[in-house]
């Protein structure tokens, strides 16, 4: 094994880590909010869901300016930056003492998630081979699950055991330690020289034909229509999961932990899912693979409302193998689609339409909750999965080659 492939293993470990960082962080509220703030601020769920809404719309608008940033200066310092800035605001979040407090250190949280999927998502893609990018993105996507599953898990554990800002403070000050530990390692990387992206055209490329030019306008249209709706989906269910199993599973778990420890293991296992699309993603392309993570979400969407324990629990793991199954469909598109020298930009509005979604989504599960329960959130979900299957059968079997003549080095 040489030295360079070495040095990539290594860093793909920490991208790694840095996803599993990224949505662990911007999930600590949301059980936090379910099982500890209701009881020690005396607040509603609906009336704490809301203070969590700047820090997603931070997510999302600061994607764009943290992917160009990426390409015009250096996408390993925009990580390095990543790992200690989210790591403090976390830290810094622990100490809130009111719900305007809290409010402010989620969206700083934002701020510094925002960094990690066009930067890290773009150094995955840079580095990964032609043949294994669907694989790479799987496993990326696996962390990344891991740390929506360990968020829940970690909150519940701290909740009963030293209290909630634990689940802030912790993986906070591991965040800043991996940080400076990644500055370490690959300062040599984090010049402007290789800012732009390696490889990056100097000159111009051929004119795209217009029947390609087409194409590549309908596919982008698929994609962020897709990456909207499939926004909601994601959003829904990773927030609102631990509170669904508050109130479905009073008959397996009745406690902090046990609630924790149910949607670790559902959002885990289901992760799994996010290797096999990878796979096929290579094998088969986007369009066979997206075709069934929509359909699987419609089914089991579609039989959730009314279900209650070993029923509600069997369920929601089905639905969450296909949420989770087509996260990585729309980035794989982008990263075989995309200019390398823009990929960390363009990732950056992909991550903008998603992340706005995801801000929106929390006061419609805040308004339909306390309206009518999450039995109509469920419906919402499988409508929003069907329109996902309608737009995807629009997609081309293959995906088209959008540089066929390479740009002058």
């Amino acid at each position: 094994m040489t030295h360079a492939t070495t040095r990539d293993r290594v860093h793909f470990l920490f991208l790694n880590v840095g996803h599993f960082l990224d949505h662990l962080l911007t999930l600590v509220f949301a059980t936090v909010a379910a099982l500890a703030l209701t009881r020690e601020w005396g607040l509603s769920y609906s009336e704490l869901v809301p203070y969590a809404t700047p820090g997603f719309i931070a997510f999302g608008v600061f994607s764009l300016p943290a992917g160009w940033l990426a390409d015009k200066w250096s996408r390993e310092g925009m990580m390095a930056v990543f790992f200690v800035g989210i790591g403090l605001a976390s830290i810094a979040t622990g100490f809130a003492r009111t719900p305007l407090e809290i409010g402010i250190g989620l969206f700083v949280v934002g701020v510094f998630a925002a960094i990690y999927h066009p930067v890290g998502l773009a150094l995955l893609v840079e580095r990964a081979s032609k043949t294994g990018t669907g694989m790479a993105i799987g496993i990326n996507g696996v962390w990344g699950n891991l740390g929506v599953a360990s968020a829940a898990l970690i909150t519940g554990f701290f909740i009963d055991h030293g209290g909630w800002r634990l689940a802030f403070f912790f993986p906070g000050i591991v965040s800043v330690l991996i940080g400076l530990g990644y500055i370490l390692l690959f300062r040599a990387d984090m010049r402007p020289a290789n800012g732009g992206g390696k490889g990056k055209a100097k000159g111009s490329a051929e004119p795209l034909p217009a029947d390609l030019k087409a194409l590549l306008i309908r596919l982008s249209a698929i994609i962020f229509f897709t990456t909207a709706v499939s926004g909601i989906i994601f959003q829904s269910t990773t927030f609102a999961l631990p509170k669904v199993f508050d109130e479905r599973l009073v008959g397996i778990a009745d406690s902090a932990t046990l609630i924790g420890w149910m949607a670790f293991l559902v959002f885990a296992v289901a992760s799994i899912a996010q290797i096999i699309v990878g796979r096929l993603l290579d094998k088969l392309g986007p369009r066979t693979v997206f075709i069934g993570a929509a359909t699987i979400q419609l089914v089991f969407f579609s039989l959730m409302p009314g279900l209650v324990d070993w029923a509600a629990l069997i369920v929601a793991f089905a639905f969450m193998l296909g949420a989770f199954g087509q996260i990585p469909i729309n980035d794989y598109m982008i990263g075989k689609l995309a200019r390398s020298d823009m990929r960390a930009s363009i990732y950056g509005v992909r991550y903008i339409v998603s992340f706005a979604v995801l801000a929106a989504a929390l006061p419609l599960i805040a308004w339909i909750h306390q309206g009518w329960g999450f039995d109509l959130l469920f419906r919402v979900l499988a409508a929003a999965a069907g329109a996902i299957l309608v737009a995807v059968w629009l997609l081309p079997r293959r995906l088209p080659d959008p540089e066929p003549v390479p740009a002058a080095a």
